[in-house]
């Protein structure tokens, strides 16, 4: 059992070691800061592409036309049997009159044309239908094509499936970066607390020949290693949140097209901030600790 004494000594020697190698420390923890910062962009484009195709599904909606012969209770029934398919997120009911009317908006200056469909409308009641899973649009359109009173269903399926995919690609992509640089941030770790060890490793064997235990070789280093992820984890969390805030801030004033999308689409900044902070934190933390403890390992056989 190791006294409080000999750990807290063993704790101040470790951040003290920091100093000793300043520049493989200052390479270290600025290395470790990138790679660590790239894994936190990869994963909030992760999020946010999953957030954009969730908006982009909202706005594209499964519209489901009535036969026109269909009675009110036909069409009662119908929206009834929508609203409890399982994946159906939201159902409203447009009558003929109610597409009358939007057309009538769309050409204010021409309104009296479409008197004329007063008494003879032409168009049919319909339900539009929001969905939860987009992947699911393809099948549940022929769902609701079965359903008795339906004459027809439209539904964007290629424009959904092509954003489904992006997020996939994104999602796999993303995925594979962390992977990635997180073996590499332990590399980059590890390499520097080797070359600590190696510096010092006359001293390590002294140690273990007068009686050192193999944690007690271990703390100073492990203590190193964790305070340079940690520090990183700080420059990380710091950079990310900073550029983030940059980009949700920026995204209002690109216009068009662009501005719908990123503008309302982008996870908000007070979302994602506790978990850019403890992910910063608790990934350098546990990168310093391993990539230390695999590094000084082989020295410990004496």
């Amino acid at each position: 059992m190791m006294r409080p004494s000999t750990f807290f000594f063993l704790t101040r020697r470790g951040v003290r070691n920091l100093g000793k190698h300043w520049a493989m420390t200052i390479a270290c923890i600025a290395s470790l800061s990138v790679c660590m910062t790239l894994n936190i962009f990869a994963s909030l484009a992760e999020v946010n592409v999953g957030n954009m195709v969730a908006y982009l599904g909202s706005q594209n909606e499964t519209v489901v036309y009535l036969d026109p012969t269909c009675d009110d209770a036909t069409a009662a029934q119908v929206g009834a049997t929508l609203s409890a398919m399982p994946g159906v997120s939201g159902v409203q009911y447009v009558s003929k009159q109610d597409v009358l009317n939007t057309y009538r908006g769309y050409m204010q200056d021409y309104s009296s044309l479409w008197d004329e469909f007063e008494t003879d409308n032409p168009f049919k009641a319909n339900y539009r239908v929001t969905l939860s899973d987009l992947t699911q649009m393809e099948s549940m359109s022929v769902k609701m094509q079965a359903i008795p009173g339906v004459v027809s269903v439209t539904a964007p399926v290629e424009m959904t499936n092509i954003f489904v995919e992006i997020q996939k690609a994104v999602t796999k992509g993303g995925r594979m970066i962390v992977l990635v640089l997180m073996v590499v941030s332990i590399i980059t770790v590890g390499s520097t607390i080797r070359l600590s060890v190696f510096a010092r490793r006359r001293e390590i064997e002294i140690m273990k020949y007068v009686g050192a235990t193999n944690r007690m070789v271990t703390l100073p280093f492990f203590v190193e290693g964790l305070t340079m992820g940690l520090i990183s984890g700080i420059l990380t969390a710091a950079v990310s949140l900073g550029c983030y805030s940059y980009v949700v801030n920026a995204a209002g004033g690109l216009g068009g097209i662009w501005q719908m999308l990123m503008g309302r689409a982008l996870v908000p900044v007070a979302n994602v901030l506790p978990t850019i902070v403890v992910t910063s934190l608790l990934s350098g933390a546990i990168v310093g600790g391993v990539g230390s403890t695999f590094s000084i390992r082989k020295h410990l056989n004496v």
